[in-house]
């Protein structure tokens, strides 16, 4: 088993910046990418960004290129979500979550274990 454990939400003001982490503990040598996702009330969840845990290679969703930045720390099997210009529309929960092998269902990337999530609220 897997606990990833985030940290790092909260509120702040539109323009501002928030940086996240997620920790993974656990059977962690199984990690082949991490990434983040939101929710805001009333919506789906939606994908953020993700990182390959060798190479580092990322990707990110088209409404946070530029402003968001993943990265990872192998050694502390931690991954961060790096957000500046933080805009209203990106209040929401955030979660990171763990890809153990790879392998895509239905064209998207197959998760198998989640955080708890961590509220993000940007005021305007």
């Amino acid at each position: 088993q897997v606990q990833l454990v985030e940290s790092g939400g909260g509120l702040v003001q539109a323009g501002g910046s928030v940086r996240l982490s997620c920790a993974a503990s656990g059977r962690t040598f199984n990690i082949y990418a991490m990434g983040w996702f939101r929710q805001a009330p009333e919506n789906e969840r939606e994908f953020v960004a993700r990182i390959r845990w060798r190479g580092g290679s990322t990707y990110y969703a088209d409404s946070v290129k530029g402003r968001f930045t993943i990265s990872r720390d192998n050694a502390k099997n931690t991954v961060y979500l790096q957000m500046n210009r933080l805009k209203p529309e990106d209040t929401a929960v955030y979660y990171c979550a763990l890809d153990s092998t790879g392998l895509r269902y239905g064209g998207e990337y197959k998760y198998d274990y989640w955080g708890q999530g961590t509220q993000v609220t940007v005021s305007s």
